[in-house]
């Protein structure tokens, strides 16, 4: 049997059954059964067998399917030790969607996708050993750290390790345009480079002249951001990794940036197909400026980056807009056009409405928080990634005169259920600072420069997480709660204490700091401060229970932490981010990101299969209350525990707000009508800003008739 001729299963039945409640019960039993027919099934008659760890490893190697030097860094002795270690630990899935989704996905199968020739245990081995790079105590923590599902590396690297046929281990990149037909050129080859290898590519066209701009004195000569867009959605249709995958990017623009409306129309469903945009992602950088100008319902004006960047000498993102908008306005050799703030603020939430786009970047928030030098001026396709960046020049050969810094993301994510059962909590983080330390080390995109510089220069990581509503909801918190947000802020608090102590300790050992080190907060110890003043140990009796035997940094261990680093430097410029991370938290058996659940069993549907169902983990008549969807909670609650979070996060995080169509009456008060409407998104958008939410990613709106009837809809449902 093989799995070309899989018939006469019984998986995806059983698991079609949990969405069928019996006498207003939820029949969970049928996912274990499910997950156990799938096992039967499935996996074990279609499992390549071998008769030793030696033999299996000697055939994946001879076979071309695993890399032979990072295994020759270990002897077969340790190896050996390895998986004893992992076979002692006796994992199993606990959904059959984390099973399904592990083999479907990431196991590694036969050339001809007959076979798999991995288990879960064989894919954390070959992580474990490539990433430790030979150091046999790393390797061994790193598979502790796996195996117990307390570190997920993000999908590129979890996939890709040790695989002789593979993409990158990065997640995604960030490169910039300036305002020259060489840069545009550079750029289209760039994504096309960077959309082949894998990973989504954000591209800035805030610095490109607006249409109509003068072009060598000719007057009104230039066509503007439109036609780049269309150009960029064209490379990455055509560079989608042999068919495997469809390319992903997104364009970012300045919200005063004199196309922004042309640029917001593009995605709008009756737009002109020859400005429309299918596939591309849009997201707008917002300074702060604008929220006042649309809070006040004045006038706002857009500036030509044309005209800035002659006046000023810099690209248009690298300017204050928010400091020198006043000093815009009044000078007359800046060109400008005038529109209403209100009327703009509007747009925006129609298109969120209808499209979920654009993703919302609080340019100077993020800038404000910022402890290194420099100046961000974008961000990544999921909205997390925001790290400095410098403009590169580039001359009439494609040439680099001045080669500038653009960004890659190496990413992975803490389980909180899980990491905070760890035995050490600090060695468990960072064990995974050194996991994630490896990618960037071993990251080399030469094909495109910058991206290239900027990885050298700054060694940058994002280490996140994911499942907090189950950690909530596990504990019998509220979403949003009192507690739930003292716990947010401690678990966020600790991510960036050991985080700190790793990279510090890496850069103790190798005598190297990320570039401009001694530019930074860090090194005047000015970043610390809060830290040393404030007191993290928990107040409430409920979230003093759950840190119980996790060590809490005191004021003076702060101090000792601020002293070492003032010492011996930092090696990651940037060091956590939050992504969306859906599809691998499944394998985790956990909630997404940060946010709230959408349903108690949710609904997927897979391409050639039909729909699978994921039930809430941990869910029990103990936890059921606790697990409210997010499409009926007040997006004020997402945006208070994003915000607790964001204080300790030196980057950002993928903050989707949920919506209804029609919202539920009594969940916010300025409500008159049920109905959606545009004045619900900008008061939550405003909302967040004045929170310190520096990126809102998606906005998803669920429209009641797509509704299915099934255990969602049992209200009085038991387990």
């Amino acid at each position: 049997m093989s799995l070309y001729s899989l018939n006469d299963v019984s998986y995806f039945k059983l698991n079609n059954e949990i969405n069928r409640p019996v006498n207003g019960q939820i029949p969970l039993h049928k996912d274990k059964e499910a997950l156990a027919a799938f096992l039967k099934e499935n996996v074990e008659p279609n499992t390549k067998t071998f008769s030793s760890i030696k033999e299996k490893v000697d055939f994946l190697i001879e076979e071309d399917y695993l890399e032979e030097e990072f295994l020759a860094k270990y002897s077969s002795e340790f190896i050996e030790q390895l998986y004893t270690f992992l076979d002692e630990q006796q994992f199993t899935f606990k959904s059959f969607m984390a099973a399904y989704k592990f083999y479907s996905q990431y196991a590694l199968k036969t050339n001809d996708g007959a076979y798999y020739l991995e288990s879960y245990e064989d894919r954390v081995a070959f992580n474990a050993l490539y990433f430790a790079d030979g150091n046999e105590e790393l390797a061994l923590a790193l598979a502790d750290e796996m195996i117990h599902q307390r570190y997920q590396p993000a999908t590129p690297s979890f996939l890709n390790a040790g695989r002789k046929r593979r993409g990158e281990l990065v997640s995604c990149f960030l490169i910039q345009l300036t305002d020259d037909m060489n840069s545009i050129g550079r750029g289209i080859n760039s994504a096309l480079q960077l959309s082949r290898i894998g990973g989504g590519v954000g591209i800035t066209l805030s610095n490109l002249r607006e249409a109509g701009a003068p072009i060598k004195g000719y007057e009104g000569a230039a066509s503007g951001v439109m036609p780049v867009m269309k150009l960029f959605e064209d490379s990455f249709s055509y560079s989608n990794q042999l068919g495997q995958r469809q390319g992903a990017g997104v364009v970012y623009l300045n919200v005063f940036h004199p196309d922004i409306m042309a640029f917001l129309s593009a995605k709008k469903e009756n737009a002109d197909e020859k400005i429309r945009v299918k596939t591309l992602s849009l997201g707008v950088l917002v300074p702060d400026k604008f929220y006042e100008l649309a809070r006040k319902n004045e006038d706002m004006y857009l500036f030509s980056p044309y005209s800035v960047e002659r006046e000023y000498g810099q690209p248009f993102s690298y300017i204050d807009i928010t400091e020198k908008y006043d000093e815009l306005v009044q000078n007359p050799r800046i060109r400008k056009t005038k529109i209403k703030a209100r009327e703009l603020e509007n747009e925006l939430s129609k298109l969120q409405q209808e499209s979920g786009y654009p993703y919302i970047i609080n340019v100077d928030t993020a800038n404000r928080a910022n402890p290194v030098a420099g100046k961000i001026i974008m961000s990544n396709l999921c909205s997390e990634i925001l790290q400095v960046q410098e403009p590169s020049a580039i001359n009439g050969k494609q040439e680099y005169e001045v080669l500038g810094t653009d960004i890659s993301c190496n990413l992975g994510s803490t389980n909180i259920v899980n990491l905070m059962d760890s035995p050490d909590f600090g060695r468990s983080v960072r064990t995974m600072t050194r996991a994630l330390t490896y990618v960037t080390d071993a990251s080399d995109i030469d094909v495109v420069p910058s991206i290239q510089n900027g990885n050298s220069l700054n060694h940058t990581i994002g280490l996140g997480a994911m499942g907090l509503h189950t950690y909530f909801a596990k504990n019998q918190m509220e979403y949003g709660s009192k507690d739930s947000l003292e716990f947010t802020d401690i678990y966020f608090m600790l991510l960036n204490y050991w985080t700190l102590m790793e990279s510090n300790q890496i850069a103790k050992e190798r005598n190297e700091s990320f570039h401009n080190f001694e530019q930074s907060k860090y090194a005047d110890g000015s970043y610390f401060t809060p830290y040393i003043e404030a007191d993290y140990q928990p107040k409430s009796a409920k979230v003093k229970a759950l840190f119980e035997g996790i060590h809490i940094p005191t004021g003076d261990d702060w101090k000792a932490l601020s002293e070492a680093i003032q010492k011996d430097g930092l090696y990651h410029q940037n060091r956590l981010a939050v992504a969306p991370n859906g599809s691998i938290s499944y394998i985790n058996d956990t909630s997404a990101s940060l946010h709230p659940i959408t349903r108690l069993i949710e609904e997927r549907q897979e391409k050639k299969i039909g729909k699978i169902y994921y039930p809430a983990a941990h869910l029990s008549n103990d936890t059921i209350g606790y697990y409210k969807s997010a499409y009926d909670m007040d997006m004020r609650k997402v945006i208070d525990v994003y915000a607790t979070a964001q204080r300790h996060i030196d980057q950002g995080m993928s903050m989707t707000l949920f919506m209804r169509s029609d919202i539920p009456e009594g969940l916010y008060e300025w409500k008159t009508t049920t109905k959606q409407t545009t004045r619900d998104l900008n008061i939550l958008r405003h909302y967040a800003f004045h929170k310190g939410i520096k990126s809102i990613y998606y906005v998803r709106t669920f429209t009641d008739d797509a509704e299915e009837i099934g255990s969602n809809d049992c209200e009085s449902c038991v387990i």
